[in-house]
């Protein structure tokens, strides 16, 4: 197995059944019910009339989902039921015990014999392979009883998406629900299960169990992106009207904005932007730290119809005016305040011409009558859009880190951003009751897209901080605000294990790593002081950022988690390489394209595809495994040698001597071996014999081992965490390191 299922062809998704016809009285009525309280509608209904055997497995939110299926579906079609519970209660007992039902005992072995039974005589039927109503609304976890089922019979798969369903007033999983909750009905085409080729009965039917569940969750992702929300804008319009007064946005200041209040000030802001950016045609440039401010005046640009670049304010003032270049930014919104605490000078910016606009001065212009008429019209009419966002135009531009090179400037669409978040929708178990906090920089598209787009779609309420730098007031602040999601980088997840109590984050249920790999060091420190298992993941810039995610209930340490749906992937062999290849990768969330001229020719020239850079292979579980960058592989003796291997044997084995002691590997021509290596430490007691042991202790072949061993003062970091390699290669180059 590599990747996710398809739903392969999705043509029947807008297909809608016009006239259900049901053939009782009872079933007229029910249909009727429906229609009225929630504007019931099924689509799809292409393959119900296919012969048996035949399994239609629908997700589970609610306890009425078998009446809505039950219109749909004729007579003979038949609903796994289980015999116990249909002992409960008298209504259990007519409902359960019908003769739409079979009804099995869970507590036998023999249920799902008797199932198979029926299926190979030609039958029909629905089965909730959940085993439960979900408790948050997503998929869960899927009884291998089906894989046994769908491995013994050979029965075809209709899968079933329930949309809305779990925010009626009958759903089990908590949090806001309301009558009147549209639902929908999704039926796929019928599918024919794979023919697994292992020799073991168990593991075939476990592949066959985890290829229904991908199934379902691509499912869910296209149904989404069909019917759901167009934009993070629409998105979050949406969230104002179904819960105005619930909190969305938090800094450090513990201002909190309601929903209702996040488009209130982004309605004031475009309105000041239609009178200072008169005629604007370029990107907007926006260098704000992480407070209420920042994501407020992205939707505020998006409202008007501009493009905001965002500036990555860590970058240095050559980098940083290089990028304002490459998008063509002649007006760039910041703040004092904020400069003066970071310590910018950004004249150099305004004698290339730029124009700065202070948000301290915005705000001083817009009047308190303004902004309560604009808090009162909130709650009588549609939130204030100038220009419908056109899902394909440009939604944001975000540089690369430049770890390796000059920050390439990068297009997102809105369709592009909107993907990411219903992808990681789809797989993650996000529920009303979480509480997120992010510290990475919006400037960053793990901090943009996952960090703060997500929450805001989702309706989770979020807390903004300023600096992933803060190693002891970060825990501090997950702990009093009972934060149930965090996300982080290697580096910063290492910095706050150093500082925090074993208590500090004992709220948290969801760890996201992503932005540079994992350590396993990082991986032990994390389970063993707080019991938490980190959920590393994997993307770029150009993907908005996600390509693979760990979850709860997929997840395999070491790896970069499962491919999200809807993506797709292809491998080119690498010379020296024996185990996978070049990763390329395609799908919704893949950039409109590059800034730079030849790059953009380069990502155009493959039709939809991107080139990571990355040297990777997919296991039999569908797991993503990064084995390094192709920049980061140096070829010894002929032999293909990953720099990043060698990074993370050595990766917190010095921490003896100092909290921050680290080893970096470069690279310099060697002219009997092609390349040798080089280990940059930050610590004047590490030497090259413990480097070598170290080595040799972890299997590493001797063309691993570093050559030379060179000290710096500090081994140069990223805004995201990155280890600069670039700065530190040219540190070396100006000989500014002490040898040892």
């Amino acid at each position: 197995m590599a990747g996710r299922a398809s739903t392969g062809d999705v043509s029947n998704l807008e297909t809608p059944i016009h006239r259900l016809r049901p053939k009782t009285l009872l079933g007229w009525l029910v249909h009727l019910l429906f229609k009225v309280l929630h504007r019931f509608r099924a689509y799809g209904a292409t393959d119900l009339d296919a012969p048996g055997p035949v399994l239609l497995i629908p997700n589970h939110v609610s306890w009425l989902d078998f009446l809505m299926l039950g219109v749909c579906l004729k007579e003979d079609w038949r609903f796994v039921t289980s015999a116990i519970t249909a002992e409960t209660s008298w209504l259990h007992r007519r409902i359960m015990k019908s003769r739409r039902t079979f009804p099995v005992d869970t507590s036998s072995p023999y249920a799902v014999k008797h199932i198979a039974e029926f299926l190979k005589k030609g039958g029909r039927l629905v089965l909730f392979a959940e085993g439960r109503i979900s408790t948050t609304g997503s998929l869960m976890k899927l009884y291998e009883g089906t894989g046994f089922l769908l491995l013994k019979t050979q029965a075809k798969v209709i899968t079933c998406y329930l949309r809305g369903a779990n925010r009626s007033p009958w759903a089990g999983q908590s949090g806001w629900k309301r009558w009147f909750n549209p639902v929908s009905v999704h039926f796929s085409r019928l599918t024919t299960p794979p023919q697994p080729s292992h020799p073991s009965n168990a593991e075939r039917r476990r592949q066959l169990t985890i290829w229904l569940r991908d199934l379902m969750v691509d499912q869910q992702f296209q149904v989404e992106s069909q019917f759901g929300p167009r934009s993070v804008f629409d998105a979050i319009v949406e969230n104002r009207y179904l819960h105005p007064g619930r909190e969305a946005l938090a800094d450090m200041t513990m201002s909190t904005l309601s929903y209702r209040k996040v488009l209130a000030g982004t309605e004031i802001l475009a309105r000041q932007w239609n009178r200072h950016l008169p005629d604007q045609s370029r990107p907007i440039g926006v260098l704000l730290p992480n407070v209420n401010a920042c994501p407020i005046t992205v939707l505020s640009l998006w409202g008007i119809g501009q493009i905001p670049a965002l500036l990555n304010y860590t970058s240095g003032m050559a980098v940083l005016l290089s990028c304002c270049r490459l998008a063509r930014i002649e007006t760039i919104i910041t703040s004092r305040r904020f400069l003066e605490r970071a310590k910018l000078d950004l004249s150099a910016l305004e004698e290339a011409g730029i124009k700065l606009l202070y948000l301290e001065e915005i705000r001083a212009e817009i009047r308190p009558i303004d902004r309560l008429r604009i808090l009162l019209t909130q709650i009588l009419r549609k939130p204030f859009q100038e220009h419908p966002v056109d899902r394909e135009a440009t939604a944001v531009i975000l540089f690369t880190s430049g770890s390796e090179g000059i920050p390439k400037g990068v297009e997102l669409t809105h369709a592009n951003l909107i993907s990411n978040v219903q992808q990681m929708l789809s797989v993650i178990d996000v529920t009303d009751h979480d509480r997120a906090f992010n510290a990475l920089p919006l400037f960053h598209s793990f901090g943009l897209t996952i960090g703060t787009l997500l929450p805001l779609v989702r309706g989770v309420f979020m807390i903004l901080y300023p600096s992933p730098l803060h190693y002891r007031m970060v825990p501090a602040l997950v702990y009093d605000q009972n934060c149930t999601i965090v996300f982080g980088t290697n580096t910063f997840l290492n910095g706050y294990a150093r500082k925090a109590h074993r208590y500090d984050f004992q709220s948290v249920r969801y760890l996201f790593a992503g932005a540079e790999k994992t350590q396993a060091s990082t991986f032990k420190t994390w389970a063993e002081k707080f019991g938490i298992r980190v959920l590393e993941g994997y993307g770029a810039t150009e993907c908005s950022p996600c390509i693979s995610v760990n979850t709860r209930l997929e997840v395999e340490v070491g790896s970069a988690g499962r491919l999200l749906p809807g993506i797709r992937t292809r491998f080119e062999p690498v010379p020296g390489v024996e185990q996978g290849g070049r990763l390329f990768v395609s799908g919704p969330n893949i950039m409109k394209g590059y800034l730079n001229s030849e790059a953009n020719e380069s990502f155009l020239a493959l039709k939809g595809w991107y080139d990571t850079g990355d040297i990777a292979d997919i296991d039999d579980e569908g797991f993503v495994h990064i084995l390094g960058r192709l920049k980061r592989f140096a070829k010894v003796s002929g032999e293909m040698v990953s720099l990043t291997a060698v990074e993370d044997a050595l990766a917190g084995q010095f921490q003896h001597f100092g909290l921050r002691s680290e080893v970096a590997i470069l690279t310099e021509p060697d002219p009997q071996r092609g390349e040798r290596l080089i280990a940059v430490a930050n610590h004047p007691r590490i030497t090259l014999e413990s480097i070598r042991d170290l080595m040799l202790t972890h299997g590493l072949p001797n063309l691993s081992i570093p050559r030379e061993l060179r000290v710096v003062r500090e081994i140069p970091k990223l805004g995201s965490g990155k280890t600069d390699y670039g700065t530190l290669q040219t540190t070396l180059d100006q000989r500014n390191e002490v040898p040892h």
